[in-house]
């Protein structure tokens, strides 16, 4: 028999995938392991959709996406970013993890280093090993509030980093990188002659404090950016994302976009359309609704004594549960799963600096909310008050 590659099996499997199929396998268990929206996609959005299925427009479409769709997306991020974003630079994926598939393909070869958030979203590290190139992790701290020390980050690069992946919001954390560490970051790119992917894809979910994108930053085109339709709009099954490249990658784009997956389909195009320049109350709704859900999500928490990071962005929650963790955050979630019917992502998912931490979803309904953390167990000294 032919031997499958052995980069592939070196891909590691997702510790929240793991808690949340068990979940599903539980009757009644709530499941607080998943970001999956729990609000509708928008009316004017499943329009669009089905008026491109009626007029049988289900074709190809040019590598990188139907005109207007990437018009609209250059005209919503020019001013964020500072510089000029044109069609050229815009890429419609199917979704942001195929975003992130196509921006290491352009960026990294066997061998090379990126550097990944620890904790961080899993995919960074399994795309990138995928492409048989080496995930570098650089420290987020819990005595730093979690976000990045430029100085750790610079101390983890080596003759073979490649690239710098920064996330703000942060999937699995809720931080958001305020302007003057986004700059110190970028800098420390330009210093060591790295590319900078930034995963922005909760931008549009920050609380009490501006989204900063990286690009802004960007003097000498060395910054993707990852965009996606799924949680912002609540569009998770129609898989539509984007990526952003500085100019000189441009004429690279159609071969690999071809070589990946040609195009995204069209329909789910036309419904990004709609809800890129169709009306944005339900975009404003979900933003109100994940700030509500983390404030009664944190009221919970205190009640057990549970320590919690604050939220300033993002659908997640990070908590502190290494009370009752026993230095295996992964098996206690499973046996939580098991017991008491709720499914919480464990840290350790997410990096070894994830260890005692869990991440909760704030895209559940209040109901699950509710009833899946009144399950956590409180810490001693407050369930014996």
């Amino acid at each position: 028999m032919p031997r499958i590659a052995p980069h592939a099996r070196a891909v590691p499997a997702s510790g929240i995938r793991r808690i949340t199929e068990l979940a599903w396998s539980l009757p009644g268990a709530v499941v607080l392991s998943v970001g999956e929206p729990d609000l509708p996609t928008a009316p004017h959005v499943l329009h669009a959709a089905r008026e491109a299925l009626d007029r049988d427009d289900t074709r190809y479409t040019p590598n990188g996406g139907i005109a207007p769709l990437r018009d609209a997306v250059a005209a919503w991020l020019d001013p964020e970013h500072g510089l000029p974003v044109r069609r050229d630079n815009v890429w419609v994926t199917a979704g942001g993890a195929q975003a992130l598939h196509l921006a290491l393909s352009l960026t990294v070869g066997a061998g090379d280093g990126v550097l990944v958030p620890d904790p961080g979203y899993p995919p960074f590290a399994m795309a990138t090993r995928l492409l048989q190139a080496e995930a570098q992790p650089y420290p987020l701290r819990a005595e730093d509030g979690f976000l990045p020390d430029p100085a750790a980050v610079e101390a983890a690069i080596t003759d073979r980093t490649r690239v710098l992946l920064l996330n703000s919001p942060s999937n699995p954390l809720g931080t958001s990188l305020p302007a003057e560490l986004v700059a110190e970051l970028v800098e420390v790119a330009r210093r060591h002659d790295l590319w900078v992917l930034s995963d922005e894809c909760y931008a549009a979910f920050t609380y009490d404090v501006p989204h900063v994108p990286a690009a802004r930053f960007d003097t000498d085109g060395r910054v993707l950016t990852l965009h996606t339709f799924s949680k912002t709009h609540a569009m998770t099954g129609f898989r539509v994302g984007v990526l952003v490249v500085p100019d000189q990658m441009a004429p690279l784009m159609p071969t690999l976009q071809e070589s990946i997956v040609s195009c995204v389909n069209t329909p789910a195009q036309y419904a990004a359309l709609a809800a890129l320049t169709g009306p944005q109350d339900a975009v404003d709704h979900a933003r109100r609704t994940y700030r509500e859900h983390r404030d009664l999500a944190t009221v919970f928490l205190d009640e057990r004594g549970i320590p919690w990071l604050p939220a300033s962005g993002g659908i997640y929650l990070w908590a502190d549960v290494s009370h009752a963790a026993g230095g295996d955050v992964a098996a206690w979630a499973e046996e939580l799963a098991r017991t008491e019917g709720v499914a919480v992502a464990p840290g350790s998912a997410f990096g070894e600096r994830g260890e005692g931490w869990i991440r909760i979803s704030l895209t559940a309904s209040a109901e699950d909310l509710r009833a899946g953390l009144s399950r956590l167990p409180a810490r001693a000294d407050v369930a014996a008050g």
